[in-house]
């Protein structure tokens, strides 16, 4: 059974970058994609990006290419997500996820991902 724990989270102006790590603990880490969602309040649950079990593929939500960055470090354990040019659009818990199966090309769908971390909240003012 994985464990993920996020930090990074907190309040932040419109313009500003924040980035949130994920630390996973349990299973080999190396073998599993990742992914980072997010549920603003009164909204479903979405996929905001996904990376490979190497690092070498990524994909993004639309509403967040250009701006979020996702990456790993498998010697580390952790994931992480760079946000840049933050919008209040932005404002939710964050979660990171693990891919359900390993050695998957990079999940970039809810069904893709098996276990889900605690949570982290971010929130954008205008």
């Amino acid at each position: 059974q994985v464990q993920l724990v996020e930090s990074g989270g907190g309040l932040v102006q419109a313009g500003g970058s924040l980035r949130l790590s994920c630390k996973a603990s349990g299973r080999t880490f190396s073998r599993y994609g990742m992914g980072w969602f997010r549920q603003a309040p009164g909204k479903e649950r979405e996929v905001v990006a996904g990376i490979d079990w190497s690092g070498g593929t990524t994909n993004y939500a639309d509403s967040v290419k250009g701006r979020f960055t996702i990456s790993r470090d498998n010697a580390k354990n952790t994931v992480y997500l760079q946000m840049n040019g933050l919008e209040p659009e932005d404002t939710a818990v964050y979660y990171c996820a693990e891919a359900r199966r390993v050695w998957m090309a990079v999940p970039s769908t809810d069904g893709d991902f098996a276990s889900w971390g605690q949570g982290t909240q971010v929130t954008v003012s205008s």
